[in-house]
């Protein structure tokens, strides 16, 4: 094909060889082949705070919950639990009944290697590990303040031996006022006060039920030897280049949809209505450091789904956002949607030049181009973000403008001299990270190169992404280019990332702190979708647009090209990579 007639870069021709050894054949047969854009961190459900390690582990792990996967807008359905939870008048008392009949995948921990059945006991335990403080959890901010009891917990970790020294101290054996299993097929939760959208956070996959006996086994090696209940199990890891996951023999409790929408029928996605699930044998997750020999790959028919990559977007779309002719006779599709998302830059707020000065904050969002992102990085695909929430979640307002939202270099000089740094005299250089991808790299380049045009000096640095993520934790920075995806349709999930609490190791990496902004959080979290909810998140808005603890940058359309062998694919901006929904078809 013309698109691979080109002479390569040495490194795209030494990651081709490199995955020319372990890729599958061109017709795999019942096989799905996807690609993760980095190396995964982790399989421990309370470690998985990125999205790779979070597609990787939907295949093996579930929770109470999960979304239903035609539904829009989105909604959750039972999973391990046997219905929807039923919830006290006053909104705090949440009885939810666990399935008893599901069992674990087998794995060696077990008695003669047979995995056992799940109980309400599994769950009180895998949400006693996520607050234990020794697990060194990503997780803690979701159940953080929400249930009672449960922060004494995770005080009382603390004081014990650390880890692997103590895997299941006795600790875990004390009831927590607010978390309790009745019995093996009940459990009762207890908020402190009533929060709306508690049941997104029980369809995480922080809050996967895992097996004591298997973390007590493997010890510091669980999050390399994951075992849960769902479609499928973990069969290779080979680091750095591909995970392959095998049916799950003992997985009988997914089912096809049988309810969608009008376009759903008309596009042949309710066929296996009713239908066991999962539909495809293995899977295989390639992983690529960068989007060029992914790319490849995927014109070769060594994979069976691609993003785009911006350098070839022209190859793929037309100016009119079609799909190019040559593509489309191939057998492949489109698919567009938006990604529930956000990418920032955050400032960190416990700088003692960043954290001090507002109006050097405010310059350096006047001064960055993000219109030029859109078009350079993104091809076209997103918006210009105004706030925290995405477009397709409530709170988001199209009319909404912050005051800083516009590229204005002049005003941005202006406002850097207010800020005592005319023309940048007496400003130290500033260090950006972001993570050891060439296209993250030129993005960095791109803002150290508007904030020069202002008399702003920018140093771009870059580490992987494990380093990158562990920066963020303890604030190991000064600028850092982020991103943020829905782990669940509601605007907490957004605006949850300024509220002071919630400062590092927690998701608030800016630290940032606004007496005002967390009161009207916690006001927030209180109220149930509607005007009264509304016009409170429009002053939280206004709050952070003033603030300016981030550089607000692109709300991005995800777009996504398969093979028309891949049958049931419907993006999903929440519940990443489904792929028990998946069917292998005809050819390609």
């Amino acid at each position: 094909m013309p698109f691979l007639s080109r002479v390569l870069p040495l490194s795209v021709c030494l990651a081709l060889t490199l995955l020319a050894g372990c890729a599958p054949e061109r017709d795999p047969g019942n096989v799905y082949r996807g690609a993760l854009i980095s190396n995964l961190k982790t399989f421990d459900p309370a470690q998985a705070s990125d999205s790779y390690s979070n597609q990787s582990q939907f295949q093996i792990y579930e929770a109470l919950y999960e979304y239903k996967y035609l539904a829009r807008p989105y909604e959750i359905q039972p999973c391990l639990a046997a219905a929807l939870p039923e919830v006290s008048a006053d909104g705090t008392v949440y009885t939810i009944h666990v399935r008893t009949d599901i069992e674990f995948q087998d794995d060696p921990t077990f008695p003669g290697g047979k995995g056992r059945k799940i109980n309400a006991h599994d769950f009180i335990y895998s949400i006693k590990r996520l607050t234990d403080v020794r697990t060194d959890t990503y997780g803690w901010w979701i159940f953080d303040g929400k249930v009672k009891g449960l922060n004494a917990f995770r005080d009382a970790s603390e004081k014990l031996p650390a880890l692997p020294d103590s895997i299941h101290p006795a600790l875990y054996d004390q009831e927590v006022e607010g978390l309790r299993a009745l019995n093996d097929s009940t459990v009762r939760i207890e908020l402190t006060r009533p929060f709306p959208y508690f049941k997104y956070i029980l369809a995480m996959p922080y809050a996967a039920f895992v097996a004591h006996e298997v973390v007590d086994k493997y010890g510091p090696e669980f999050l390399n030897h994951p075992v849960g209940t769902g479609p499928y199990v973990l069969k290779e890891w080979r680091r750095g280049l591909r995970l392959t996951f095998a049916r799950n023999p003992k997985y009988h409790h997914g089912f096809y949809p049988t309810e969608g929408s009008p376009a759903d029928s008309a596009a042949g996605l309710l066929a296996d209505a009713g239908k066991p699930l999962p539909f495809i044998d293995r899977a295989e997750l390639y992983i690529f450091n960068e989007t060029q020999p992914m790319w490849l790959n995927f014109l070769r028919g060594n994979l069976d789904r691609s993003s785009i990559p911006k350098d070839n977007y022209s190859q793929a779309v037309t100016p009119g956002r079609g799909l190019n002719e040559v593509i489309r006779k191939r057998g492949i599709v489109l698919n567009r949607m938006w990604q529930l998302d956000l990418t920032y830059i955050c400032f960190n707020m416990k700088d003692p030049v960043l954290g001090k000065y507002k109006k050097l904050r405010q310059a350096m969002q006047l001064g960055y181009d993000v219109e030029t992102v859109i078009d350079r990085f993104y091809n076209g695909r997103g918006i210009r973000a105004q706030s925290l929430i995405p477009p397709e979640l409530a709170g988001y307002d199209s009319t909404f403008r912050s005051p800083y939202g516009e590229y204005n270099p002049a005003r941005a000089r202006k406002l850097l001299a207010e800020a005592g740094f005319p023309g940048g005299k007496g400003l130290p250089e500033l260090v950006f990270l972001t993570v050891a991808s060439t296209e993250a790299r030129q993005r960095g380049e791109h803002f150290a190169q508007n904030m020069a045009a202002i008399g702003i000096t920018v140093k771009v640095e870059s580490c992987t992404w494990p380093e990158y993520l562990e920066r963020l934790q303890v604030s190991r920075y000064q600028l850092v280019g982020a991103s943020w995806m829905a782990d669940y349709p509601d605007p907490e999930n957004f605006l949850q990332l300024l509220y002071g609490p919630n400062k590092p190791p927690g998701e608030n990496n800016a630290s940032y702190q606004n007496d005002a902004y967390d009161r009207l959080f916690e006001e927030m979290t209180r109220l149930q979708d509607g005007p009264d909810r509304m016009a409170v998140i429009r002053q939280m808005k206004e709050i952070a647009a003033e603030d300016a603890p981030w550089i607000f940058a692109v709300h991005r359309v995800a777009e996504i090209l398969s093979y028309q062998r891949i049958g049931n694919l419907k993006p999903h901006a929440v519940a990443e990579s489904p792929i028990k929904y998946y069917r292998i078809g005809e050819g390609k």
